[in-house]
């Protein structure tokens, strides 16, 4: 399987709007009726800089411009060749007939020369496929044929073309290029939006993936029906996506629209999609995506044996800890908030040999306080989630201090719902003063989004186990606490409210702090007493950069061991087992 963190990233390059003039299609592309003196079909004009380039160059260069990397659309043809392995493409729903609901004039002798020009029967082609080896359902919405627009036809190929992949246990990949419903069809198109809608759900309910991409330009009832209902959704740089068109909103608000506005980069900062691919890296992150979600049994799928550590090591690390001076609650406070300690990210990074981050609650923004996406353990698929708190001003306002706003805990949970769906087991790592505390946060239910994980997560299907890295402070940490197993670092802290804040409430006087500390009962071990956490990872030292990885080796090996016990369990076991816990405290 491709590395998972090498297959998509946020990008930063944003396009010039197009024009209608500027549209230019894959193989399409030549000569600019402005330059007669130009050969035709040895030079193209790009769409987005505008820059005269060599024909050759540019189809080398994946149809993207080597000067402003602007993107050309291409057609169906073109794309399942890029994407899918050579020869594997099989049409499917062929030989649909087009009708005229509305009686529109001269409709059906326009879609004759549609089909002539573009030697395409409909607006989308789609069929089986193979990428790498792994067989898929693929379609392709192609621009050339009335912007790719929805009518019946193209709802029904989709629709039925769902409907055989759920007979058929395949993913779905879906490109989509689409202007949205078709005016000529009327309400029968307007129809096909809840038509293909119906038949993903079928398709998402048989526990299969879904996975659209969304290129340049995706809108209207395209975006608002099987484009946005994948289980990741991605785009292509710079690709308009949005449900109105910029102009309209621009005319209807009589308002300047804000660089950028609708460009996929846009989709990414404000959560709608889980991220970028740029068309070079699409076969391998799409083939990377379908491995890892094929459907497999248990959660033990080890390629690398754990062997016990020798008993030498073990004294030594012993003799060690005997050595440390016994710290008090508020160094362990301290400790807990010192800015040198490792993340969430750190030990991401350093447990899982893959990760591939996920962005946004597909309803507002992507919260930086909270990092989530695909994992592999040793061969395991997981889902792994983080609070993440920043190393320096910077990223400290980008992650909110650690601090999750009710997206972030949206976000989670989508992940988690997510990882339910594919049987993954969830891992969260958790590491924050509480959540954001602020007017926009109570805007947006910071409350509600809590109380709706400890809901869903109390009934997950799947293994979760947390783990306190750093401060667990509140309702916040909770938030991602509700597992089956929950651990804490040595010097780790769990609290219902801060030490300052508990001893300001009760006592009427912060300063008390340190004192607070020790009455609260928030270290490891205390709570190991008192039966809220299942095990302690052992600090030899605080954690840091230079023990990080012994710390990360005990981690998976401990990792290894709960998702063992947890083999064999049945979903509704595991939901249980995680109901018992919190049940008898």
């Amino acid at each position: 399987m491709s590395r998972l963190k090498d297959l998509f990233k946020k990008t930063t390059n944003v396009q010039e709007p197009e024009t209608e003039e500027s549209k230019v299609s894959g193989e399409e592309i030549s000569g600019s009726e402005n330059t007669p003196s130009v050969p035709e079909g040895l030079w193209v004009k790009c769409p987005k800089c505008g820059e005269l380039l060599y024909k050759e160059d540019v189809v080398k260069n994946d149809y993207v411009c080597p000067k402003c990397k602007g993107y050309f659309r291409i057609k169906a043809k073109t794309r399942i060749r890029m994407v899918a392995d050579k020869g594997s493409f099989k049409e499917w729903c062929t030989g649909l007939h087009t009708f005229n609901p509305l009686d529109y004039p001269e409709y059906e002798e326009k879609i004759a020369k549609q089909q002539e020009k573009t030697h395409l029967e409909e607006a989308i082609r789609i069929g089986e496929a193979r990428i790498d080896g792994t067989r898929v359902v693929l379609g392709v919405c192609d621009a050339r044929f009335l912007m790719g627009s929805m009518g019946y036809v193209v709802g029904e190929k989709i629709t039925r073309s769902f409907e055989r992949a759920t007979e058929e246990k395949l993913p779905v990949i879906l490109f989509c290029c689409s202007g949205g419903a078709r005016m000529q069809e009327g309400m029968v198109s307007l129809m096909q939006m809840a038509k293909t809608s119906a038949a993903i759900k079928r398709h998402s309910e048989a526990g299969l993936l879904y996975i659209p991409v969304l290129t340049d330009p995706t809108t209207g009832g395209v975006t608002a029906s099987f484009a946005m209902l994948g289980d990741i959704i991605l785009a292509e740089p710079g690709a308009l996506i949005g449900f109105a068109g910029p102009r309209v909103i621009a005319q209807t608000i009589g308002q300047k629209l804000p660089e950028g506005f609708q460009k996929a980069e846009f989709l990414v900062e404000h959560g709608i999609i889980d991220g970028i691919v740029t068309r070079n890296l699409l076969k391998k992150t799409l083939s990377g995506l379908v491995k890892f979600h094929e459907r497999k049994n248990g959660y033990c799928q080890f390629t690398r044996i754990t062997l016990p550590e020798a008993a030498g090591e073990e004294e030594k690390r012993r003799r060690r800890r005997n050595k440390e001076k016994h710290m008090t609650a508020w160094e362990r406070v301290e400790t807990a908030r010192d800015s040198k300690r490792p993340t969430s990210l750190d030990y991401i990074e350093t447990v899982f040999e893959e990760f591939m981050e996920l962005h946004g609650d597909r309803a507002f923004r992507d919260d930086g306080a909270i990092v989530g996406g695909l994992a592999v353990l040793d061969g395991q698929p997981v889902t792994v989630i983080g609070v993440q708190k920043g190393r320096n001003t910077k990223d400290n306002i980008l992650r909110n201090f650690g601090m999750p706003s009710p997206e972030g805990y949206r976000k989670a949970l989508r992940l988690m719902k997510q990882a339910e769906k594919f049987n993954r087991p969830i891992i969260n790592f958790i590491d924050t003063p509480g959540a954001f505390c602020g007017i926009e946060a109570e805007e947006r239910g910071q409350g509600e989004a809590i109380a709706r994980n400890l809901l869903e997560m109390s009934a997950l299907k799947v293994p979760v186990l947390s783990i306190v890295i750093g401060e667990g402070g509140s309702g916040g940490a909770l938030a991602l606490g509700v597992g089956n197993e929950v651990w804490m670092m040595e010097n780790a802290t769990y609290s219902v409210l801060s030490p300052e804040g508990f001893a300001s409430i009760l006592w009427k006087d912060s300063k008390r702090a340190k004192e607070a500390a020790e009455v609260m009962k928030i270290t490891a071990r205390d709570l190991k007493d008192l039966g809220i956490i299942e095990h302690v990872i052992m600090e030899d030292t605080p954690a840091c950069a230079q023990n990080l990885p012994e710390i990360a080796e005990d981690m998976k090996n401990r990792m290894h061991q709960f998702l063992t016990e947890m083999e064999g369990k049945t979903p509704e076991e595991l939901a249980a087992l995680r109901y018992e816990r919190f049940r008898k405290m």
